[in-house]
């Protein structure tokens, strides 16, 4: 009992009643703890700030993404990415790197949605990153582009021509600089090296196309795919060499038609030796080295594997490869394979398969013309291909599309033997075209007897393509032009050459035709007619088809008007390269038509920009004849303000150089312009009104188009500030063409004699006439010349009427006051030459008819004479006249207070006339 009540004792079990707290244990440990927060902003702030997409997910999360092993992360990935980057465009120059590495890597990924998703990105990205942002990039995306094009998988190829087609379109420059990589690359895709032990021992392995049956598509389909990307890549090689010509009949490099850098030439400083004209060889164009030595360019210090295609080496070797596969892609579409009955007929499908075979030939061909030696390339184009192409591709030319649509639509093509047929964007014109342009580029001239036989093929179907009348498009006609013009390079006979050029004329000759198929005629048409002019005299046969062509282009561009101003320049161009060559057929037929191209209402000259009529202007100058009727036109054109003040300018120089008082070392062309015709057109343009517009202004009275004085019978028509201008400019270069007249008596008695007939007696007179007017009298006068007592009124009334004007005209009106200091010169001049002016414009001044308003301007007008250094002489000598009406002044003044206007002009005589100082003194009149 004892032992057990001890253990008892040791283990004793503590009753806990109800409502109390548990004891705490002796060993019991404390789990209260405190906390502090711990700031780190430099470590979090970059997190902080990286926006995010609708998942919250930042630009980090997203790419950290592309590496999960779940199609469908990597797929969502991009889609965010995608909706990141188009909120947020910044975040793609901020992790560029990132961006595209990672994008690139995915285009070999095992999913196909994730391939696409890539794709798809890749199109966006490209709209937002420019070629130099991603250029250094571009390697890597490069290489995956080349493992994705050679990856086993059937879909990942595929889906690398999706890539290819973004980066084409976006970055062509940047792909084709890796041009000898992704060419072999396309070279895998439709084919395979033959392997056989009889090709083991040769030093070059052929190519065979390949067939795989687990591709989604035909194998026929599936090299079309590739060969469609294969042409767009070597378009881009060729668009990408400057040296490289563009097909057909675009701009040449000694086109007239390329941009030059003109001198502009002034022909008053000019003929005033203050301009000297300097003269470059070749219009300011590159100048032509004739020369067998070339500069070496930097690509050749490369490696002949970085130049890609611009090594003629390079070249030739991917030439020897893709031929023979595009022979054979060509043999399986061909009409040959076909049954016999359908002949020539090809299937959409088919056809679209030739026409990227003869495009990538044809582009091909292109890039052997950019090296040296363009000569060895094609002989060895011809000797290696030739019998080839004759055999495969002219067996069956020409080639039409088989028609698979409902018997009503088959009619409309009944009368056209090369009917076209749109559908699924196929144009077998242009395989034809392309097929004719490729063949005539293996022939020449040497060559001729030997090809006469499909030569002739291609000339029949061009010839009949052109005559047909059907509507072609630019880009049909420019290969058709190209053809043609070689098949006349080939065969320089006018028996050959002349139906070609009669069967394009045809064409031209249609209406309603699109402006670029227009435009390439025309460039046709010139270049035929530069080339015929450059042979010499002895063997140069003029074409009558080309005669016809030139001396329709004055009747058209009078008929075009202001419809098409680019056509127009075209049109301008030519004229202007025959008229400089004295086309005979051209010169008449722009005799004929210059009236209504210089119409002053409705003329090609006054509706077309100014640069075309700058060009216009020129014209004149090679105009056999410059009849009365032309001069009045264009005297009109001069003063409408329809063309500018330095181009009328131009205009009378110009005519000056055509007339008999240009100073000629050299007989100039009899009855070209007729003396009295020209001093017609200087005084019509001096005056700067037409005879019924001077006699409709007769009836205007009143402001604000009259200023008036009782002082004087001539009112004053206030022209606005641009005619004015205007008028003044062309003033200026009419008076210098009076002062190169040799004899100046008789050319200012021509003058006076206009003025006495068309001007005196006119009650109203425009401000510019009347100024311009004086500006010639004192560009003319010398002491041989006697002024009739007729012109002297006139003038006196002038002056005093001009002056008048300006001493009223308020300081506020800011269009007239621009005016103040032309007039008030012209006037000062005048009358510091003709003293006789001043004494009758002072003897007009009886004061005792004007109104009181007019007493103070008469004063300020006598006192700014008398302060006048050039006048001071001329008013000593009338001291008499300007003191009599002072003293009628003070007459009409008198009783009343003296004002400050009357207190000056008291002044000024008693100091300038009363004391009579000697010499006329340095003071001018400032008002």
């Amino acid at each position: 009992m004892t032992k057990k009540r001890k253990h008892q004792e040791d283990f004793q079990k503590v009753k806990l009643k109800v409502g109390k707290k548990k004891p705490k244990l002796e060993n019991a440990t404390d789990t209260t703890f405190k906390t502090k927060a711990i700031q780190i902003p430099e470590q979090l702030k970059e997190d902080g700030v990286l926006p995010t997409q609708n998942r919250k997910l930042n630009i980090k999360d997203l790419l950290s993404q592309m590496h999960h092993y779940s199609p469908g992360v990597k797929h969502n990935a991009l889609l965010g990415l995608k909706d990141l980057l188009s909120q947020y465009p910044f975040v793609i120059d901020a992790h560029l790197s990132n961006i595209i590495s990672e994008v690139a890597a995915v285009f070999t990924d095992k999913d196909s949605g994730v391939r696409g998703a890539a794709v798809h990105l890749l199109q966006f990205l490209a709209s937002k990153i420019r070629a130099e942002q991603i250029a250094p990039f571009f390697p890597l995306v490069s290489a995956h582009l080349s493992s994705a094009m050679t990856h086993i998988s059937e879909g990942i190829q595929e889906d690398s021509l999706k890539v290819l087609d973004v980066l084409l379109e976006a970055y062509p420059a940047l792909l084709t600089d890796r041009s000898s990589i992704l060419l072999k690359n396309f070279v895998e895709l439709i084919s395979h090296q033959q392997l056989s032990k009889r090709l083991k021992s040769r030093e070059k392995l052929s190519w065979m196309l390949s067939v795989n049956p687990n591709r989604r598509v035909t194998s026929q389909q599936w090299r079309l795919n590739v060969l469609t990307r294969l042409k767009k890549f070597l378009q881009a090689v060729v668009d990408g060499s400057s040296e490289i010509e563009d097909e057909g009949l675009q701009e040449q490099k000694d086109s007239p038609h390329s941009v030059r850098n003109p001198v502009c030439i002034s022909w008053k400083v000019h003929a005033n030796n203050q301009q000297h004209i300097q003269l470059f060889e070749n219009g300011g164009l590159r100048p032509k080295i004739n020369s067998s030595f070339r500069l070496r360019s930097l690509a050749s210090v490369m490696d002949s594997a970085e130049k890609g295609l611009s090594s003629a080496e390079n070249l030739k070797g991917f030439i020897e490869i893709i031929i023979p596969l595009l022979i054979e892609c060509w043999i399986e579409a061909s009409p040959a394979q076909s049954a016999p009955i359908l002949g020539n007929l090809l299937e959409s499908e088919s056809q679209q398969l030739m026409q990227q075979v003869l495009s990538i030939i044809h582009l091909l061909w292109k890039l052997t013309k950019r090296h040296d030696d363009t000569y060895k390339m094609e002989l060895w184009l011809r000797m290696n291909y030739l019998v080839d192409f004759k055999h495969h591709f002219m067996r069956h030319f020409p080639y039409s599309l088989q028609e698979t649509v409902k018997q009503k639509k088959k009619d409309s093509c009944k009368g056209n033997k090369y009917c076209m047929t749109s559908s699924n964007s196929v144009d077998h014109l242009l395989l034809n075209l392309t097929l004719c342009d490729i063949m005539v580029s293996l022939a020449s001239t040497s060559t001729l007897q030997m090809d006469s036989g499909w030569l002739d093929m291609i000339r029949k179907f061009v010839t009949d393509t052109l005559q047909d009348g059907s509507k072609l498009n630019s880009k049909q006609v420019n290969r058709l032009l190209g053809v043609t013009w070689r098949l006349m390079q080939i065969q320089q006979n006018k028996v050959a050459t002349e139906p070609l050029i009669k069967a394009v004329y045809t064409l031209y000759q249609q209406r309603n035709l699109l402006f670029p198929v227009r435009t390439l005629l025309l460039k046709f048409f010139s270049r035929v007619y530069q080339k015929e002019d450059l042979r010499t005299q002895r063997i140069r046969s003029r074409s009558k088809v080309l005669s016809r062509w030139l001396a329709g282009l004055p009747q058209q561009l009078a008929l075009l008007g202001l419809r098409n101003p680019e056509l127009s320049n075209q049109l301008i161009d030519i004229i202007h390269s025959a008229a400089s060559r004295s086309n005979k057929e051209l010169l008449q037929s722009l005799q004929a038509t210059a009236a209504r191209i210089y119409d002053p209402l409705d003329g090609t000259l006054v509706l077309l920009p100014a640069e075309a009529q700058r060009r216009l202007v020129q014209l004149v100058y090679f105009l056999p004849c410059l009849p009365a009727s032309l001069l009045a036109c264009l005297s009109r054109c001069c003063i409408m303000g329809r063309m500018s003040s330095e181009l009328a300018a131009t205009l009378i120089g110009i005519l000056h150089m055509r007339s008999s008082f240009a100073g000629w070392k050299c007989q100039v062309q009899d009855n070209s312009v007729n003396d009295v015709d020209y001093f017609s057109f200087l005084f019509s343009t001096l005056i700067g009104f037409s005879r019924e517009e001077l006699t409709s202004l007769q009836g205007i009275r009143g402001k604000p188009h009259i200023s008036q004085t009782q002082l004087s019978p001539v009112r004053l028509y206030l022209t606005d500030l641009d005619q004015f201008l205007h008028h003044w400019a062309v003033t200026e270069m009419i008076c210098h063409s009076l002062s190169t007249i040799p004899s100046q008596s008789q050319c200012f008695d021509i003058l006076q004699t206009g003025i006495c007939k068309y001007l005196v007696g006119l009650v109203v007179i425009p401000d510019s006439t009347a100024g311009s007017v004086l500006c010639a009298i004192n560009k003319l006068l010398d002491q041989a010349c006697i002024l009739s007592e007729n012109l002297n009124k006139f003038l006196a009334s002038c002056c005093y009427s001009l002056l008048y004007f300006l001493l009223t005209l308020d300081k506020e009106d800011a269009e007239h006051v621009q005016k103040r200091d032309m007039l008030w010169g012209s006037c000062i001049s005048a009358l510091a030459l003709l003293p006789r002016l001043l004494r009758l414009m002072l003897q007009s001044l009886q004061v005792s008819r004007i109104c009181r308003e007019e007493l103070p301007v008469v004063a300020q007008l006598l006192r700014l004479l008398m302060q006048h250094g050039q006048l001071r002489s001329h008013m000593i000598t009338n001291e008499f006249l300007v003191q009599q009406i002072i003293k009628d002044i003070m007459t009409l003044k008198s009783g009343e207070v003296q004002e400050q206007w009357l207190t000056d002009l008291h002044y000024c005589f008693n100091i300038y006339l009363a004391s009579h100082p000697q010499g006329p003194g340095p003071i001018n009149a400032v008002y």
